[in-house]
């Protein structure tokens, strides 16, 4: 028999005999993509659910990213951090924007606004920050900053879907905004992606982008690509979003039993959830810090292995650690990025993962635990909570 294999996440499917219809529907239509019926409905219910302006659809999130950076014509440098997938900084190269790297602060894990000013030069043209786990950044100080050097601010929000920040979709800072519909994300259609605007000018633009620039039959207005989302996920993002809601509750119910079970074990930190924010419980990372858990992140990583346990150490190594970023001047002194990667696991998070699994996991962390009583640990990271503002009432 094959051993039993429990993944870090596991898609949500919506139920198939909703879907069959659907796919019926399509089918005698022969509309299988192009702006179809349901690539309008999705949009248009994209948009009231998430409570923002404008949606545009996507093939998948880093197609998203690199039209955001084209839509918006930036150029020369910009500012981003070194913890995320690499489609963050990836979206820069292939505009031929040098990405320029500054480090996070502990806590959330986000571009750490206070570092940002110091980084900014001539030909820095924006702020490419992520919302890392769904934890919202600090939004008003980026924002305070790019109003003051002219600089446009453009949110991975790959991790964000649905969450909201004082009652408002935190996809609605920035200029632009960019989530993610993988497999692996809180809310999929199997691969897609989609840009969050604030106005019918900009969406037009998007629109003409990621359909060649193809304005009419005769016309091409700019030098596009081709990254429209299909018929068939848009039909299959209408159900997701059906029960959206049903998943959120699950995933909460997950993130709570870890953290109940897993607050009194030495060396193991978790993030607080942070108030003033209806959160999507996208992911359950930990870190672990070696001097007080008596073991490894990778031990950890290892043993879970053992028991077909398969976390993830989102994010390691850093962005600027592979080869391609690896020698710019940024990738160097990013210590609290590097020393973070090196500490963290995401656990198994999905809404039907069985509580006896949650409980295995943090039996097995616990079980880990060497603590020498000999031993004054050492805390590494500063605290940078109480410096942690979150907007203004606008």
């Amino acid at each position: 028999m094959e051993k039993r294999k429990i993944l870090v996440t596991r898609p949500q499917l919506p139920p198939l005999n909703e879907f069959i219809p659907l796919l019926a529907d399509i089918w005698d239509s022969r509309w299988l993509t192009n702006n179809g019926k349901y690539h309008q409905e999705f949009e248009k219910a994209l948009a009231n659910y998430l409570g923002v302006p404008y949606v545009v659809l996507f093939a998948n999130g880093t197609l998203a990213l690199m039209a955001a950076l084209q839509c918006l014509r930036i150029k020369g440098e910009v500012i981003t951090t070194p913890y995320s997938f690499v489609a963050t900084t990836h979206s820069l190269w292939w505009n031929h924007i040098k990405p320029v790297f500054v480090d996070i602060e502990p806590d959330y894990c986000n571009l750490d606004p206070e570092r940002i000013e110091a980084a900014i030069t001539p030909a820095t043209t924006a702020i490419l920050p992520v919302h890392v786990y769904g934890n919202p950044c600090e939004v008003d100080k980026i924002q305070d900053l790019a109003d003051y050097y002219g600089l446009k601010v453009i949110y991975d929000a790959a991790h964000a879907f649905g969450v909201r920040l004082k009652g408002s979709s935190v996809l609605n800072y920035g200029d632009l905004s960019i989530v993610s519909f993988h497999a692996t994300k809180v809310f999929n259609t199997i691969e897609g992606g989609a840009i969050i605007c604030h106005d019918i000018k900009t969406k037009k633009r998007l629109d003409y982008l990621k359909n060649f620039g193809i304005a009419n039959e005769t016309t091409v207005v700019a030098p596009g690509i081709n990254a429209k989302m299909n018929e068939l996920q848009a039909a299959y993002g209408l159900l997701q979003l059906k029960y959206f809601d049903t998943v959120i509750d699950g995933r909460k119910h997950i993130t709570e039993k870890y953290k109940q079970g897993l607050e009194n074990i030495p060396g193991v930190r978790y993030l607080d959830e942070p108030q003033e924010v209806d959160y999507n419980y996208s992911y359950f990372p930990i870190f672990i810090d070696e001097s007080e858990f008596g073991r490894s992140r990778d031990d950890l990583f290892e043993e879970l292995k053992k028991h077909g346990i398969y976390g993830r150490r989102y994010f390691y190594p850093l962005i600027s650690e592979f080869p391609t970023y690896r020698g710019l001047p940024s990738a160097k002194g990013l210590d609290i990025a590097f020393e973070v990667s090196r500490q963290i696991i995401c656990l198994p998070l999905y809404p039907d993962l069985a509580d006896e699994i949650v409980d295995l996991i943090i039996s097995i962390i616990s079980e880990m635990v060497q603590v020498d009583s000999n031993k004054v640990p050492v805390k590494v990271l500063k605290t940078y909570k109480e410096k942690r503002k979150f907007p203004k009432e606008k």
